[in-house]
């Protein structure tokens, strides 16, 4: 089995290294990542310049470009061999809900399949900087794959992985989810720069609004792995039928 693993966090990441050192046990896996880090990078294509990749220490490649730029730079003529997978993360941070359309880890996921190739988003729920612990979500993932072995994705969808900042025995189990949505964003951050101007920060993302049993954030906060399969058909199909007989 081959695997094609990237990320948003950047080559450097932690749990970019950790999820690598974890399916080396399973797979012949080629890491390609940004340069640096591109956390909410979203479904970004670089257009505009040349893009370069330059091989680590590590054995990693580094791409000076987006997360989708990785995957896509890769899948398109770069590799010499296609892999079986495209995997993205581990994520530091969660992705839960609308969190998926500000996501460069999904976008790596999502331009791997858009290219024909089963993908897997993987995040660790993380609030803050004490310990983190990726070794959890890396091992959430290996069960995923062998279980993805026996029964395959069907062509149209991602899993999106989320885990528990816990260690892996007091994690509960897993639970399919589906997403839930957050309230709106915090207000901006108004500072000034060492030039006296005034300048913003983005604020944290809201809350969990729609978080009721069944969702990725109940999951996330009763100590389960959320399991939420993702499908980008952007299409409202109950909306075809009205709008036909409006615009007539």
């Amino acid at each position: 089995m081959k695997i094609l693993l990237s990320n948003d966090d950047g080559v450097d990441a932690q749990g970019l290294a950790v999820l690598a050192k974890a399916l080396d046990k399973l797979a012949t896996v080629t890491v390609v990542a940004p340069d640096r880090n591109r956390s909410a990078a979203s479904h970004s294509l670089t257009l505009d310049m040349p893009l370069r990749v330059n091989k680590q220490a590590n054995g990693f490649y580094a791409v000076t470009g987006t997360p989708t730029d990785t995957v896509h730079i890769a899948l398109t003529g770069w590799l010499a061999e296609h892999p079986d997978m495209v995997i993205a993360g581990i994520n530091k941070g969660a992705n839960l809900g609308d969190d998926l359309l500000y996501s460069g880890t999904m976008a790596c996921a999502m331009e791997g399949r858009f290219l024909g190739y089963p993908a897997i988003a993987v995040s660790l729920v993380c609030e803050d900087d004490t310990f983190f612990h990726y070794e959890s979500a890396a091992t959430a993932v290996s069960y995923i794959i062998e279980k993805l072995q026996k029964s395959p994705l069907s062509p149209k969808t991602i899993l999106n992985i989320n885990v528990p900042n816990l260690p892996w025995e007091e994690i509960k189990g897993f639970q399919v989810t589906r997403l839930g949505y957050r309230h709106l964003a915090e207000k901006i951050i108004e500072s000034v720069d060492g030039k006296g101007e005034r300048v913003y920060w983005i604020g944290p993302p809201g809350k969990g609004q729609d978080a009721g049993s069944g969702t990725d954030f109940a999951a996330i906060e009763n100590g389960y792995v959320s399991i939420t399969p993702v499908k980008f058909d952007l299409t409202d199909h109950n909306a075809l039928d009205n709008l036909s007989n409006w615009i007539i």
